[in-house]
């Protein structure tokens, strides 16, 4: 048990999935996992441990920004030993040619700031996901015919930007999607010696506007629940 987790030893599996919404972290174990059991609630922030294919997984929602996602990562690695760590989430495009229920695998993720600033000091880290990881899941998307997305991504710490001039900077640069929360998750991952990646679904387009219907997000989220669980036991 931890200050944000109130799971007991044994209750986190190796593999944790974390979307950040804790109510799609309890549709996810009912729908993918055998024998889901609630293993947190504190705070409100749900995990649930079962099992995949006979593999034991953990879905554990992580809250929203890279200060929350660092909270439970550094939990589940330091107390709970996860070893894969997967986030699995919505992003919005900022490309042309990435479009709405695209998936996205971020290789590495541009950031202005993380909470691990402080430790890198002047350094610019350059925060990537796991290779082996990355390899897996596009396989499995690739096979499952899901059109899929590899590259740079871009971890914003605010979600009411009032800098568009940064929106056109990165999307200068190849930026295909901005989310919240991979760049801190790929730091702390680094740093412990863990695997760690983020797949993403375009829900939101910030070039065409468009937006995924409400009534879509919920089987686009089971296509990135797939596609992570086969990476993870690739």
């Amino acid at each position: 048990m931890t200050v944000h987790i109130g799971a007991k030893a044994g209750d986190i599996a190796p593999t944790v999935l974390l979307p950040g919404d804790p109510y799609r972290a309890r549709w996810a174990a009912e729908t993918f996992l055998e024998n889901p059991r609630l293993v947190n609630e504190v705070r409100g922030m749900l995990g649930y441990t079962g099992t995949w294919q006979g593999h034991p997984v953990t879905i554990h929602g992580s809250g929203m920004g890279m200060p929350s996602i660092s909270i439970y990562a550094n939990e589940l690695i330091r107390d709970y030993g996860a070893q894969t760590l997967i986030r699995v989430g919505s992003a919005g495009a900022m490309q042309e040619r990435v479009k709405i229920r695209d998936v996205v695998l971020a290789q590495t993720a541009t950031t202005l700031s993380t909470p691990s600033r402080g430790i890198f000091r002047e350094i610019n880290f350059a925060p990537s996901a796991d290779f082996g990881l990355l390899a897996a899941a596009h396989r499995v998307a690739t096979a499952k015919g899901i059109a899929t997305h590899v590259g740079n991504i871009y971890s914003s710490d605010v979600f009411y930007d009032e800098r568009p001039d940064l929106n056109e900077i990165m999307a200068r640069h190849g930026v295909l999607c901005v989310e919240m929360e991979a760049a801190e998750l790929y730091n702390l991952c680094a740093r412990h010696g863990v695997r760690g990646l983020a797949v993403l679904t375009i829900s939101d387009h910030l070039i065409t506007h468009e937006a995924l219907p409400a009534s879509d997000r919920q089987s686009s989220f089971g296509e990135m629940i797939e596609i992570a669980l086969g990476a993870a036991f690739s």
